[in-house]
């Protein structure tokens, strides 16, 4: 007798025991291949960001030496590298400088804190609960310590917490770089894949998600990111310059409110007004003047890099580098950004196109 192969409803039982067990192994291949580059997905999907990000500029070095890719993906990669690297060790040296010069402090028997100038004098009821807590520390830091002891081991852990992501942010910044080198060397291979990826999800519009997913990126990177780095820059070299302790950590303090939306008015106001007790009036005037500039620089370079046409709101870029530093460290804060913009740009280019048809 012939094996069965159909049921009573006429089912082929054959050909859907052979499709259940396609689909098994396709999902656990599939399941496998998620699970091997899942660590490593962070980096690529930000290398990814980076080399589309750059890409004008590798086009013109590529025409400049004359189609050399790996030369001018080298020089690219060089150039990004110095612009992370050496503002990175600048901080960090600002940092470890603060704590030896605390050290210093410590053991000669000054007080950590220097106390309020006479200046303090001049300002009014409001401030003076800060100007009690400012003398205070001058006078007993060891014993305000004491007193606010759970708050500040809750900020000390927070402070800690960040740090540990920033470093390991930096590095997964540094691989990404590396990798970014290697996308734009294969960029005309990995293009024509996305772009069949794109068409194969897509359809029709699949050109025209593509073109917007590289907008947005572009915009974002650039106006967002870009600018928020710009803004903590000048903050940092000012802070730098002015021997502010632990210039560093408020440089960093500064580029994360700024990416998120704040604005680094938060940390620009309060050195400011530090300043105004420790140096001289025309220093002091002169560090204002500069932060004001500092806190005014999204307002002006913001909506000229993004454009209208790529226009985020706000509340989409505060969610996402909200989400993404929470949910993975100092590189979700960019990433964060990048990828739900891009949600974002895809879902209202998605509604409009249903609409219009």
């Amino acid at each position: 007798m012939e094996p069965l192969k159909t049921n009573s409803s006429g089912v082929n039982i054959e050909n859907t025991v052979d499709t259940i067990l396609r689909l098994g192994l396709l999902f656990i291949l599939f399941g496998l291949c998620i699970t091997f580059i899942l660590p490593f997905s962070l980096v690529l999907i930000w290398g990814a960001i980076v080399a589309i990000t750059v890409y004008p500029a590798f086009q013109g070095l590529v025409r400049i030496f004359r189609g050399r890719k790996v030369l001018a993906s080298i020089l690219v990669s060089l150039v990004m590298l110095s612009i992370l690297v050496i503002p990175t060790w600048m901080l960090t040296e600002s940092m470890l400088t603060g704590i030896m010069h605390f050290k210093d402090m410590y053991q000669s028997g000054l007080p950590l804190i220097p106390p309020p100038g006479d200046t303090v004098k001049d300002w009014p009821t409001i401030a003076q609960p800060i100007v009690n807590i400012w003398q205070s520390a001058s006078d007993n830091l060891q014993g305000l310590l004491i007193q606010h002891k759970e708050q500040l081991t809750t900020l000390g852990t927070w402070i800690l917490a960040a740090l540990t992501s920033f470093a390991t942010g930096v590095i997964q910044f540094l691989i990404s770089i590396l990798l970014s080198a290697v996308f734009l060397v294969f960029s005309e291979p990995l293009t024509n894949s996305s772009l069949k990826i794109f068409k194969r999800l897509a359809l029709t519009k699949g050109d025209n998600f593509a073109a917007l997913t590289i907008e947005t990126i572009r915009s974002v990177v650039v106006g967002i990111l870009g600018v928020a780095a710009i803004q903590a820059a000048m903050a940092g070299i000012a802070f730098y310059i002015a021997g502010v302790p632990f210039a560093g950590l408020w440089t960093i303090l500064c580029l994360m409110l700024s990416v998120i939306q704040i604005g680094s008015w938060p940390v620009l106001i309060p050195m400011s007004i530090y300043m105004f007790t420790i140096t001289s009036p025309l220093n002091a005037i002169l560090f204002a003047v500069w932060m004001i500039v500092v806190a005014s620089t999204d307002n002006v370079l913001t909506p000229i890099l993004m454009g209208r046409k790529s226009s985020v709101p706000m509340l989409v870029l505060l969610m996402g580098s909200m989400g993404g530093f929470i949910t993975i460290g100092f590189l979700g804060l960019f990433l964060g950004a990048v990828i739900l913009s891009i949600g974002y740009k895809l879902f209202d280019a998605w509604l409009n196109t249903e609409t219009q048809s």
